[in-house]
């Protein structure tokens, strides 16, 4: 039998997830060149192929997805009984990688940042902003956080916010220049500032409500961004609608910066969770980020 070494077999794992050298070197901290002749070496070893090349990517073949749903499991719990040495030290201790949105981070992360940091000095947190609900077991993350409504069923879902309504804003100066919609029907006669969660994916239609009765509403416009920040720069520069998370303008509405219109039709919906996939043994890091934001929901 062939003998492999733990960390080709644990840097083969990093390339069948990032599907990519570049990146998994990246992760790994090796060189792309290095890391692919680490996997020629090792396919050699095993006898077969293991990931299939072209010039854009690298994906793994038949036998490399059975290889990483076999093994991928035991480096993931070898991975969680180390974290959990940490209950040995006086201070939880460790790196957590969140998938999350731009906009949750200012709501939820960003007034409780510094509190935590203080009383948690040797934790370190790593957010990834996406909007595109990336799996978090799949890419090797510790959590995310969406909204209520977008969690799947076999996550463990804790809630870290209140509920929040999206509403719909233009400055002063957009106005002076265009009539107030009356109606959700009336932003398809406006420029509007949309946003699109993933590359592929759709434009994002505006949810509106009606004595109970949910319904969208399709706008168009010249600009289309990824990012919520930037929605609401455009509007504030005078460039159109915008469909918002109103805690993100309170401030600007109240300075007259932002106005609000079509507010009846506007209306709240479940907050942000915290969601993971079931542990046996979450680290004390882990469990400490988890108890600071279910105490300040």
């Amino acid at each position: 039998m062939a003998f492999v070494k733990s960390n080709d077999l644990q840097a083969f794992l990093v390339v069948a997830q990032e599907q990519s050298f570049t990146k998994a070197a990246a992760r790994l901290g090796v060189t792309p060149s290095a890391l692919s002749h680490s996997m020629r070496l090792l396919e050699e070893r095993l006898g077969i192929r293991l990931l299939a090349r072209t010039t854009r990517n690298v994906s793994p073949t038949q036998a490399g997805e059975r290889l990483m749903h076999s093994i991928g499991p035991h480096f993931a719990a070898i991975g969680a009984s180390i974290e959990a040495l940490g209950e040995l030290r006086d201070t939880p201790t460790g790196t957590l990688r969140i998938s999350c949105t731009d906009d949750s981070i200012e709501m939820i992360i960003r007034p409780r940042l510094a509190g935590f940091l203080a009383a948690y000095p040797d934790i370190t947190l790593e957010f990834y902003v996406d909007y595109g609900f990336t799996n978090v077991v799949e890419q090797r993350f510790d959590a995310g956080i969406r909204l209520g409504e977008a969690l799947s069923k076999d996550m463990i879902a804790v809630r870290v916010g209140p509920d929040w309504r999206l509403v719909v804003v233009a400055s002063p100066a957009y106005f002076d220049a265009h009539p107030k919609p009356k109606k959700p029907a009336d932003i398809t006669r406006h420029r509007c500032i949309n946003i699109r969660h993933r590359p592929n994916g759709s434009i994002y239609a505006w949810e509106f409500e009606d004595k109970g009765k949910e319904f969208s509403v399709r706008g168009e416009g010249p600009l289309v961004f990824n990012s919520m920040t930037n929605v609401i720069n455009a509007a504030l520069d005078g460039l159109g609608l915008a469909y918002v998370p109103e805690p993100l303008v309170t401030e600007h509405l109240a300075a007259g910066r932002l106005v609000a219109v079509l507010d009846k039709w506007c209306v709240p919906f479940a907050g942000y969770h915290l969601y993971y996939p079931n542990r046996r043994q979450p680290s004390p890091a882990f469990s400490a980020l988890v108890a600071w934001l279910r105490q300040r929901t």
